[in-house]
């Protein structure tokens, strides 16, 4: 039996090493590597790493909305349809979280760096005699 498939493999010019490959047919962007430099700020690094995340998530969810959609139509399922609809609704919570993130980030960079520049109640720490000798050079 195996001259038979030699023979046949021969006559169909099909080798007989075989490589299994997974194919992507939508390759994923690599990430760029964000390495923190001299005078940037943890807070930035974080925040450009959710939103390629949130990005990322975003165009995927797009891709899966469109196939299961394909899908639904063809098959004409409700549970189908079903997937379509959580799909869709988890794609949007997604597309939330990042306007939320933007948000949150214009918040951080309004907050002044400093404290305030006047201060109206100042308060005296010390004894009754360093209050009393401070009082009395002041007048004098």
């Amino acid at each position: 039996m195996n001259k038979i498939d030699d023979a046949i493999s021969d006559a169909l010019g099909v080798t007989k090493e075989i490589k299994q490959e997974i194919l992507d047919p939508k390759p994923v962007a690599r990430r760029t590597e964000i390495v923190p430099n001299e005078g940037t700020e943890h807070i930035d690094i974080d925040y450009k790493y959710s939103r390629e995340n949130f990005y990322s998530l975003i165009e995927r969810g797009q891709d899966a909305i469109e196939g299961i959609l394909d899908l639904a139509r063809e098959q004409e399922h409700p549970r189908t349809y079903e997937v379509a609809g959580q799909l869709i609704k988890t794609v949007s919570e997604v597309t939330e979280r990042l306007a939320d993130l933007q948000e949150k980030m214009q918040k951080l960079k309004e907050v002044p760096d400093k404290g305030p520049t006047n201060v109206t109640n100042a308060l005296f720490v010390g004894s009754t005699k360093e209050l009393q000798n401070l009082l009395k050079n002041k007048d004098g």
